[in-house]
């Protein structure tokens, strides 16, 4: 086998060193190419980016403000949208180089290509020092001048209860509902909302629609008007009104509205509220979906509320048939009132949808009929015959109550500035109450909870009752605290009862872990 020596590399001399080099359409060497060529021209080596202190937030031109934390992908993004004439090159890398925090500095380091010559491509590495001026951004500097708002969101609920409101609460605070509000005030019926843009307004409009049953009416007021372009300044105001029914409300349909709903017993309870309302007829099981523009078509009251319940004592339980679905069945039941024990024996025979729930010895919470007058036109177009002496509405667990433990979980709560209310200690008073008839229907209903997002409560706290570290017993309980308090046999033998079994606790997997930052976590590490 013969061998063939490979064939020399030619080389040529470089046109303005001399260099050997390896041929090339330009004739020349890299470093003669570089000092003769700069493939950064017109590219600015230092820019200026703006940077609000009161939001934290970088100017995205031409009018946008973004979020953005040091050395980011997004704040690289920015920098790199604020240079002119990196469309005339190939970017090829680009990242941070360190400068410390409160330099106003932010230095990136950018490295391009470009064909200079035929075939002949060239890359550089360059610098680019960005300094951040201070600017504030039109909603900040509409704060700072006392013109905080442009559009505003009235939300009213006609009930005597905030419990609407506290379920609102959370959902907002679920799905983050709130983030573009400027301020959140408490008022007697309801809340208020401020933007500084009205679309951020009809967002929120547009969530409030779809969670609860609403209606809207919208208003503008005229602030200025520039002749010269043509242009005016208006604040936009939307009052919405939440249906007044909530959840476990008993009602009585209008005649026309019952008998679309293929003849239901007008008296219901309110099961569930969305942006519909779900009705149940607690006598046959019926149910029944009134939507959004039918209620306000053919409006109808609530007879009695959940602050009208009244506790009994079951004494008997006969199924009438299987279990409807997953949750409900009738039953025939006989109950008396727990306040008449001791003082007569009236009982109370009357057909629920709570079956599947109710045993013997239990106790559960329903509306008397029987002594109460109702000032509703279409309750007195109902036959008396038909119209029993109590309706169920939900089981109730004493047993538990009377623990008086801790709960471990807690909810979390919008900032929003206090109505002033006279009397103050009353409306507290009422408000807490409030909050825990709401805790309990949280606890006692999984699929009430399952839509609000619950956390982990710190240890030695309590998610009794709304900013205190009370307990968790109020009203009727209360009496059995103070026995138990004081050594009373009564009360030792309450604390050594057995809980129920059926109690809905709440699981560990169903708890979120809360994430606090505090500003004093750095101070720590350094000093450890």
């Amino acid at each position: 086998m013969q061998y063939v020596p490979e064939p020399a590399q030619q080389l040529i001399l470089c046109c303005s060193c001399g260099t050997a080099i390896p041929p090339n359409p330009a004739n020349m060497c890299e470093n003669c190419i570089r000092s003769e060529v700069d493939i950064t021209e017109g590219i600015p080596k230092q820019a200026t980016i703006h940077f609000c202190r009161n939001c934290e937030r970088y100017l995205q031109p031409p009018t946008q403000w973004v979020a953005c934390t040091l050395e980011s992908r997004e704040l690289l993004t920015l920098c790199i949208k604020k240079l002119r004439g990196l469309n005339k090159v190939r970017l090829v890398d680009a990242g941070f180089i360190w400068t410390e925090p409160h330099s106003r500095r932010v230095k990136v380091k950018l490295t391009i290509q470009k064909e200079v010559f035929t075939n002949t491509i060239l890359q550089q590495v360059f610098q680019v020092e960005y300094t951040v001026s201070y600017q504030q951004c039109e909603g900040c500097a509409r704060v700072m001048a006392q013109n905080t708002w442009k559009a505003m969101v009235q939300l009213r609920q006609k009930v005597p209860h905030k419990r609407t409101f506290m379920y609102l609460e959370q959902l907002i605070l679920k799905h983050n509902a709130h983030k573009d509000t400027t301020n959140i005030k408490e008022a007697r019926d309801g809340l208020d909302f401020y933007y500084t843009n009205r679309s951020h307004a009809v967002k929120m409009l547009d969530f409030i629609r779809s969670v609860v049953p609403t209606r809207s009416k919208d208003s503008e007021q005229l602030i200025s008007t520039d002749i010269h372009n043509n242009t005016s300044n208006y604040k936009f105001t939307y009052s919405v009104e939440i249906a007044p029914v909530c959840r476990d409300d008993l009602v009585c349909l209008p005649p026309k509205l019952a008998q679309s709903f293929g003849n239901i017993n007008p008296l219901c309870l309110c099961s569930r509220v969305s942006n519909n309302l779900n009705l149940i007829d607690p006598s046959t099981l019926t149910h029944a979906e009134v939507q959004n523009s039918l209620y306000w078509r053919t409006p109808f009251t609530t007879l009695l509320t959940s602050r009208e319940l009244i506790e009994y004592y079951v004494f008997d339980v006969e199924l009438l048939g299987p279990a409807s679905g997953k949750r409900y069945a009738l039953a025939d039941v006989t109950v008396a009132r727990s306040s008449d024990f001791g003082s007569n024996d009236t009982t109370f025979h009357t057909r629920t949808h709570l079956g599947r729930f109710l045993n013997p010895g239990d106790t559960v919470l329903g509306y008397d009929l029987s002594t109460t007058n109702f000032n509703d036109v279409n309750f007195d177009k109902l036959d008396a015959g038909r119209i029993p002496d109590v309706i169920l509405v939900k089981k109730t667990y004493p047993n538990r109550r009377r623990k008086n433990r801790a709960r471990h979980w807690k909810l979390k709560t919008l900032n929003k500035e206090e109505e002033e209310l006279l009397p103050r200690k009353q409306e507290q008073a009422r408000i807490e109450q409030d909050y825990e008839l709401f805790m309990r229907d949280l606890e006692e209903d999984p699929e009430f909870r399952a839509t609000v997002n619950l956390y982990k409560a710190e240890d030695g706290t309590t998610a009794g009752t709304k900013g205190t570290s009370t307990g968790m017993n109020l009203d009727d309980d209360e009496g059995a605290d103070v026995q138990a308090a004081n050594g009373d046999d009564d009360g030792e033998m309450e604390e050594e009862e057995e809980e129920e079994e059926d109690f809905p606790e709440v699981k560990l997997h169903e708890l979120l872990e809360e994430l606090n930052i505090q500003e004093g976590d750095h101070d720590d590490d350094e000093e450890l």
